[in-house]
């Protein structure tokens, strides 16, 4: 059986994700070791994403966290229009183990941009918790709380489900 788990923690501006993908690591594709830096393209393999917004607000972010230790990150201003880069706030801590039962992935995050939401925009964080997968053959599986369209679309906030007071 092949299941995906999401553990969520918030401290102020700071998120923790843990992410559990119980499948046979026989059939999975995992990322060569990396430098822990911000890159591009992390989707085309597997690796772990977490789509934060406000409920007052169009904007959200993008996070993405290869198991090779690479990572992504960027602000978009709505449906993914006005995509920025966010390689000036502070970097996420990932951490990665293969096990027997498949992949781990931890990753906290500091939500620095919160800092720029105006004041009108009050309440709780809204997550879309997602997952790329790649088997050896090189096909991707996209997971996801939700997928509300016929093909995945992550940056759909109404996918964005789970809150996060």
């Amino acid at each position: 059986m092949s299941r995906l788990v999401v553990d969520v923690g918030r401290g102020g501006r700071r998120v923790a994700l843990g992410f559990q993908l119980d499948i046979d690591p026989a059939q999975l594709r995992i990322p060569a070791p990396a430098p822990a830096r911000h890159t591009d393209e992390l989707w085309r393999h597997t690796c772990f994403e977490a789509f934060v917004g406000l409920p007052s607000t169009d904007a959200y972010l993008e996070y993405n966290f290869s198991p090779s230790g690479a990572w992504a990150a960027y602000r978009f201003d709505g449906y993914r229009a006005g995509m920025t880069p966010l390689t000036a706030a502070p970097p996420p801590s990932v951490q990665c183990n293969a096990t027997d039962r498949g992949l781990e992935l931890h990753a906290i995050v500091e939500l620095e941009w919160l800092d720029r939401v105006p004041p009108q925009s009050p309440g709780a964080l809204r997550l879309g918790l997602t997952a790329v997968i790649e088997d050896q053959a090189g096909l991707l599986s996209y997971w996801a709380l939700a997928h509300v369209s016929e093909k995945p679309d992550f940056h759909r906030a109404e996918s964005f489900v789970a809150v996060l007071a």
